[in-house]
């Protein structure tokens, strides 16, 4: 995906190199040092929600995850690709997510 869809990646407006948002994600991370999905070092300080260009989504820290690449680039974007919220299962084995096809009514 290109980013003339995603403003907040572009330009002097650019989410990615506001002040707040490098001194909080460095923080977050110093405290976060573990990937959420696979447990190797988190690099990568995932958006939970999507924020689509909402500022205080995407500067909130409850709507934050550690994850190292791999997993930010793969099974998050993968899972929210499919509108999955959730990723894992339960201890019946089946999927955590609720919009998951197999917990569908």
């Amino acid at each position: 995906m290109g980013n003339e869809n995603r403003p907040w990646r572009v330009g002097k407006d650019n989410f990615y190199n506001d002040k707040l948002w490098l001194k909080t994600r460095a923080k977050f991370l110093a405290k976060n040092k573990i990937c959420k999905f696979c447990g190797d070092k988190a690099t990568v300080v995932d958006h939970i929600k999507p924020h689509r260009g909402n500022y205080a989504l995407f500067i909130n820290e409850n709507n934050w995850q550690p994850l190292c690449k791999l997993c930010h680039d793969s099974a998050k974007q993968k899972a929210e690709r499919r509108g999955l919220d959730q990723i894992g299962v339960g201890l019946d084995g089946f999927p955590i997510d609720p919009n998951h096809l197999w917990n569908q009514k």
